[in-house]
């Protein structure tokens, strides 16, 4: 069945600090994601180390997504949170102090990178049990577009206001920034009420070892049929957005007549992001109406066709607003799959199974989606590359459809 009409998020206990914790973080990082490769490229002129710094983003995935998810089912996923605020703060703030003494070196950026990547998945890790703790499951879909569109908008402020704060603080400098917002965001999750009875719940449970709980989670991903084929369809989707965002740039130069300096560049990377922030506000109003599964029928469709549209047109006037239509689009698959997850996983299982999912995705989906996109770039050219994205959008609509007309879809309940 769909999502019934859930209470305003306004009035719910504790939501409002979370929201505003994920706010002032967002913004914090999204300033980091311009200043860090910087930082790199001024210490070292290498193009090697800024990839390698751009890596670390989604390298802990792969390194620590299932342990993490374990812990975070297994200690109080409030505390983890705030600790790795604590020490994601303590690790960016080591990048200005060494810069001011002098002794900074690009190996001492590159580790940060991976660490304080690796201290925001284990925070994930407690999100993904987190927020149906604090609203519950009826608002879900509305508490994660709050938060997804919080994060993009946050993220388009972010991207613009860090050229001016590099400016002014020097890249080093700005890190500074990060780290405060992260100290605040800790404040914030530290004042989030209303979960003391999920804790107590879940310290009353019996616990198995570390291995055996990864098992747990792996096993409840693997043996649910709906929740496995939406893993596929959020992996697909996310090797088209690493795709996209990773030959915009080549594609606005050498198909748009975008080049260099010119300030259209920026409306290609703020046209995707805008999409998101319309596609936050559209999925609560589409999962009233309909259930996760055969929302996916439509909207994996329109998405494949918007970016058919962007691959064919040689126009910027077209370019821009279909990509912020696809962008809607490819946000509302991504909110509507992990708020089903999150709707369908017991509350003992919620960061192992949505780690997992998220490993598959983020972990593998996004870097393998830059990848294969360039290097079909390289061999056929930039259209050729951007039509990754189309193909693996086109091949996630054509596994739900399959699904669909096999009847799988109704082999377990819509939560």
């Amino acid at each position: 069945m769909s999502t019934p009409q859930a209470a305003p998020l306004r009035r719910t206990p504790g939501f409002r600090n979370f929201w505003a914790s994920r706010a002032v973080s967002g913004l914090g990082s999204a300033i980091t994601t311009v200043a860090l490769p910087v930082l790199v490229f001024q210490q070292s002129g290498s193009p090697l180390l800024v990839s390698l710094v751009a890596a670390a983003d989604t390298l802990p995935y792969l390194a620590f997504g299932l342990v993490a998810g374990a812990i975070a089912d297994r200690v109080d996923r409030r505390a983890l949170m705030i600790a790795a605020d604590c020490l994601s703060a303590l690790c960016l703030a080591s990048v200005p102090i060494a810069w001011a003494l002098g002794v900074l070196t690009v190996g001492h950026i590159v580790l940060v990178a991976f660490l304080a990547s690796s201290l925001s998945l284990f925070f994930d890790a407690g999100v993904y049990g987190f927020v149906p703790e604090i609203v519950g499951k009826e608002s879900l879909a509305q508490a994660n577009s709050a938060i997804y569109g919080a994060e993009t908008v946050v993220r388009i402020a972010g991207n613009a206001l860090a050229g001016a704060l590099i400016a002014l603080f020097r890249p080093a400098g700005t890190l500074a920034l990060d780290a405060l917002s992260f100290v605040v965001s800790a404040l914030f999750i530290r004042a989030v009420t209303g979960t003391a009875a999920a804790r107590e719940e879940r310290a009353a449970a019996v616990r198995p070892g570390l291995r055996e709980s990864v098992r747990e989670g792996l096993r409840f991903l693997a043996g649910h049929p709906t929740l496995r084929v939406l893993t596929v369809v959020g992996t697909l989707q996310s090797f088209a957005g690493g795709a996209i965002v990773g030959q915009l740039v080549v594609f606005a130069d050498r198909v748009l007549g975008i080049h260099g300096s010119d300030g259209r560049i920026g409306l290609l990377f703020m046209a995707w992001s805008a999409g998101g922030i319309g596609g936050s506000l559209l999925l609560p109003r589409l999962r009233r109406r309909f259930e996760a599964f055969p929302l996916l029928l439509w909207v994996l469709p329109v998405g494949a066709l918007l970016g058919l549209v962007v691959v064919l047109t040689t126009d910027w006037r077209i370019a821009v607003p279909a990509l912020t239509v696809w962008g809607s689009a490819y946000l509302v698959v991504v909110v509507n799959t992990m708020t089903y997850s999150q709707e369908v996983t017991p509350p003992a299982l919620q960061g192992r199974v949505n780690t997992t999912r998220r490993m598959l995705s983020s972990g593998l989906g996004v870097p393998l989606g830059a990848l294969v996109a360039s290097s079909v770039t390289v061999a056929a050219g930039i259209r050729a590359g951007m039509a990754t994205a189309v193909v693996s959008i086109t091949l996630a609509a054509a596994v739900v459809w399959v699904v669909r007309l096999r009847g799988l879809r109704g082999a377990v309940p819509e939560a």
